[in-house]
């Protein structure tokens, strides 16, 4: 819901305090990232994480007045902020604008500056945003994305500046909100997990960036002459009809005339390989596949896609996953799949490094994408599935020849089996996908695959061209997760894999690293590692997770990236978690993997013992440092 209304802002009385700029300008610098923050979290979610980062960062900065104001809010309740009315000032603007930002724009008035994209900070080439964070942070972000503007004012205000009611009724009333008894009503459906907003999810200030485009490149004429030419020829090219960039769609111009990049961009040079190439192959990956769709012959189409691949224009959507480049092809790549697919046309090229997929519409070329896939070193499992197409979230995939049949299964619900799909010519029918759910997740469903050998595996769409594939046991021997214990041991830790979205992810494996008895009779706990490996070989994501008996989600007790830690090359993993038994105790509990000899706890909690399981009876709120030692004798620290 984001419809509310914001109304003119309430005149200053005479008694408000007066903020000059040079103390705004002081608050606003010493607490610039708690302001940043509150503006990202005020912000709509629909904005994009990327443009919520800049817009946080442009509010915010622009909160500092021109000369002197009126300060008329209720400073915020804690140390270091107690009665200042610079920073009730600069955060009553940073709330107003934040607000002004999620408003839909209107034909009848001008738009707000807030409403509009940032001018500045402005940064090319990158794409920012937060650092993910664990399950219970990602469903909270749902949940504040379902609120209004208002509404999520009131629970960040609430949970983050830790404002009793009245003063939250007195900031929104001055922000300029008129129905604050209706945002207050909205908030309070919402479980205060106030705790969670001071997550790296929800931090603009410490970013991870990632490229948008690293191989687009801007040429520059020699002489005046050669300049005046490049102008005349794409003059002449966008004067041709048809809405598009002339026979190559929507490709920039040409900038290179080398014979080896048009050899690359000839589509009569398009490698395809047969269709029984794979049964007579010692080889199972993408470099076997035949050409199937209905549009293999389609010359120019295939030229369009190979032309936007090399110089793709303004106005492609171009997206790649980490560690990805997307510059043109080095010779002539294999063709996988051209065809009609829902309302676009597609074509699939691999050039053994990498799959692109050029998509278009039917009536034209305008809205073209081009997506970038690794898949350097895919053998088997990892060459099972392509995505195919997105529509109304669902995917469809094509799947390799080797694929004799597929099915969706629930990863949540181990016991409901798996329901069987249609494969036509190696496309399945349309399957609902987790990486484009919103709201609470109920549910994870996988693309369940069977090929000519009877094994099964299991892959997960995260919103990339290749599924991950799910595997469980202790690294280095991992197997697939095609028999029910296997299942059952993944179904509680599922919704888990939300925060391996769009990481360049090749595998996940879940390994149950230890089991441990809890304290008052409370039976017993699972401790369970998911480490997600990249196609990059670089920013693996390790999550350790506790699970209570009977618990239908296990929860994050500690997470890594870019550590060797529950790997093939290192596979001992210690973690702790601090919990609170039925009898109202607090506990320091602790687990490490088989051959661990002692855990040790120091700092907040001090404790010891033998073996690989450690419980220290403690108090909330409490922090320790872990220390674990091998049966060889090498000390490992908690994974954090």
């Amino acid at each position: 819901m984001q419809s509310q209304d914001v109304a003119k802002r309430p005149a200053a009385s005479p008694t408000d305090p007066v903020v000059d700029v040079e103390q705004a300008e002081a608050a606003l610098v010493e607490h610039y990232p708690r302001l940043v923050r509150l503006a990202y979290l005020v912000l709509p979610p629909s904005l994009g994480r990327n443009r919520r980062v800049l817009t946080a960062h442009a509010l915010t900065q622009r909160a500092l007045p021109r000369g002197r104001a009126s300060a008329s809010v209720i400073p915020a309740q804690s140390t270091g902020r107690d009665g200042d009315p610079g920073y009730a000032f600069v955060r009553l603007r940073v709330v107003r604008t934040a607000l002004e930002a999620g408003l839909p724009l209107s034909f009848r008035a001008w738009p707000k500056r807030s409403q509009l994209p940032p001018l500045l900070p402005q940064v090319r080439g990158l794409r920012l945003f937060p650092r993910s964070g664990g399950a219970d942070e990602l469903a909270l972000d749902q949940r504040l994305s379902a609120l209004s503007g208002p509404a999520r004012a009131v629970y960040v205000l609430r949970g983050l500046e830790k404002l009793p009611d009245g003063d939250v009724r007195r900031v929104l009333a001055a922000a300029g909100v008129d129905e604050v008894d209706e945002a207050l009503s909205e908030a309070d459906e919402t479980p205060a997990q106030y705790e969670l907003l001071n997550s790296p999810e929800f931090d603009p200030c410490s970013l991870h960036a990632r490229p948008t485009d690293l191989m687009r490149r801007r040429q520059h004429g020699k002489a005046a002459l050669a300049a005046a030419a490049a102008v005349a020829v794409c003059g002449a090219l966008l004067a041709m009809p048809g809405g598009g960039w002339g026979p190559d769609g929507a490709a920039a111009p040409a900038y290179a005339q080398n014979p080896a990049s048009q050899a690359a961009l000839n589509p009569g040079k398009l490698i395809r390989i047969a269709p029984t190439a794979w049964q007579s192959s010692a080889r199972e990956d993408f470099s076997v596949w035949p050409a199937r769709g209905d549009l293999t012959e389609d010359t120019a189409l295939l030229r369009r896609a190979l032309a936007v691949w090399a110089r793709p224009g303004e106005s492609v959507q171009v997206s790649a996953t980490p560690g990805t480049p997307s510059g043109g092809p080095a010779g002539p790549p294999q063709l996988l799949y051209a065809g009609t697919v829902d309302n676009a046309r597609v074509v699939i090229l691999y050039d053994g490094l990498r799959i692109a997929r050029y998509a278009e519409p039917k009536d034209g070329t305008k809205g073209a994408a081009l997506d970038f896939a690794r898949v350097d070193g895919a053998t088997g499992s990892e060459s099972d599935a392509v995505v195919l197409d997105r529509a109304d979230g669902n995917v469809r995939y094509l799947t390799a020849p080797w694929v004799k049949k597929a099915a969706e299964r629930d990863l949540q619900k181990p016991n409901a089996g798996a329901l069987p799909m249609t494969v036509t010519d190696g496309i399945t029918s349309p399957l609902a996908s987790p990486a484009q759910a919103t709201g609470a997740c109920t549910s994870w469903n996988v693309l369940q695959l069977t090929d000519d050998t009877g094994t099964t595996r299991l892959m997960s769409d995260l919103g990339e061209l290749v599924p991950a594939h799910l595997t469980a046991g202790r690294p280095g021997s991992v197997h697939e997760v095609s028999g029910a214990a296997a299942q059952h041991a993944w179904a509680p830790f599922a919704c888990s894999l939300g925060a391996m979205r769009s990481l360049g992810v090749r595998t996940v494996n879940a390994w149950q690293f230890a089991q441990q008895p809890l304290p008052d009779a409370s039976g017993a706990a699972d401790w369970v590692c998911t480490r997600a490996e990249t196609w990059q070989g670089g920013g693996e994501r390790v999550l350790a997770q506790f699970r209570t008996p009977g618990g239908t989600y296990g929860a994050v007790a500690a997470k890594a990236q870019g550590v060797p830690a529950c790997g093939a090359r290192d596979p001992h993993v210690l973690a702790g978690v601090l919990w609170k038994s039925a009898a109202g105790h607090w506990y320091l509990l602790a687990a490490g993997s088989k051959g661990t000899e002692a855990v040790s706890a120091t700092g907040g909690v001090n404790g010891s013992a033998r073996g690989a399981l450690l419980a220290v009876k403690t108090k909330q709120g409490v922090q320790a440092e872990l220390k674990g030692i091998l049966d060889d004798g090498t000390t490992i620290a908690g994974l954090r």
